[in-house]
């Protein structure tokens, strides 16, 4: 099969489309024949060789990155059920990457059978990227009472985060970050979407809703970006922060502010990544229930993800428009 390995840490070319041995499913397991592949912002700081909270950096080079995918199951492993063959999956794989592949083994357990209408590369951005906006939802209570801003609004998890506001019936207000990303904002039916790198795109959300209008800021973004965003909220309002996607991989550059500044604002501000989201499901090993919640509601038809394709021999440069912010929604390699 072909395959991206990475050979050494460092930069995105250290990614190397290459043929490599078929993988055979062991007791347990299958094998899926990849239609799409999932890349998240935490492959490439796993490139640079970072650890990032429980997942690890990989413990032998080469190694085959990624741990989302979605296809069609072509071999079984011992012990699992024949039904599963030739049957359509999403899996997100865990710890163990090997997603960017024409072949992908997972055990049983974690598979998503596709409903009917459900493609791919939508069941794909729900099983990684769907699972952690499920996540964030559950520190949120939203109605049609709440105005809500989402940052970084048109990346894989801002725009779930949007039309799923708009599905409780708040008003949502989008930030994100250009002309274009601001147009796919607007289609996903943001009340108001602004472009954040622009001097001012604070005020023209106090211009439409008032001077402190907002009960509920999701924000992943980080750095200065998302001090201004907290400003907005109302008395009582709820800054949720699930990243730090502008200021590089550093925990310092997440937005949470301190107990005096909320004091000051009458606000709460908490960073839901983590243990924190893990207690929200009983543990880090029900992480599948939110990806239960994320396909259902794909299926559904009430979320729709935004994908950004690339060949999967383009790998590196996916994770170069990753890096630079240059991409609108999921990630998606197809091989």
């Amino acid at each position: 099969m072909r395959a991206i390995r990475l050979h050494a840490f460092g930069p995105a070319d250290n990614l190397r489309h290459e043929r490599v041995p078929d993988p055979e499913p062991g007791p347990g397991q299958v094998r899926i024949a990849v239609a799409a592949a999932g890349v998240h912002l935490v492959d490439t700081a796993l490139r640079e060789g970072l650890r990032l909270g429980p997942v690890p950096t990989p413990a032998e080079l080469p190694t085959i990155p990624g741990r989302e995918v979605a296809g069609t199951v072509d071999a079984l492993g011992e012990g699992v059920e024949p039904a599963w063959l030739g049957r359509r999956v999403a899996a997100h794989l865990g710890m163990a990457p090997g997603g960017y592949a024409e072949l992908a083994v997972t055990g049983v357990e974690r598979l998503h059978p596709l409903p009917h209408g459900l493609s791919e590369d939508h069941a794909l951005a729900m099983v990684g990227t769907g699972r952690t906006a499920m996540g964030v939802l559950r520190f949120a209570d939203l109605s049609p009472a709440d105005t809500v801003l989402v940052l970084a609004a048109a990346g894989g998890i801002g725009s779930l985060l949007v039309q799923y506001a708009r599905h409780r019936g708040a008003t949502v207000v989008g930030a994100a970050g250009g002309p274009e990303k601001v147009r796919a904002v607007e289609g996903l039916g943001a009340d108001l979407a602004v472009d954040y790198t622009r001097d001012g795109w604070d005020g023209r959300i106090r211009e439409k809703f008032g001077d402190r209008p907002l009960t509920y800021v999701f924000e992943g973004v980080g750095g200065d970006l998302g001090r201004t965003a907290t400003a907005l909220l109302a008395p009582g309002g709820s800054h949720l922060s699930y990243g730090y996607a502008s200021a590089g991989f550093s925990p310092g550059g997440q937005t949470v502010l301190t107990e005096e500044e909320c004091g000051r604002l009458g606000i709460t501000s908490r960073s839901v990544l983590g243990k924190p989201m893990f207690d929200k499901v009983g543990g880090m090993g029900n992480l599948r229930v939110l990806e239960e919640e994320a396909v259902a509601l794909a299926a559904a038809g009430t979320l729709v993800p935004l994908v950004h394709h690339f060949p999967l021999a383009e790998a590196a440069r996916a994770h170069r428009a990753l890096e630079t912010r240059a991409t609108l929604g999921k990630v998606v390699l197809v091989p």
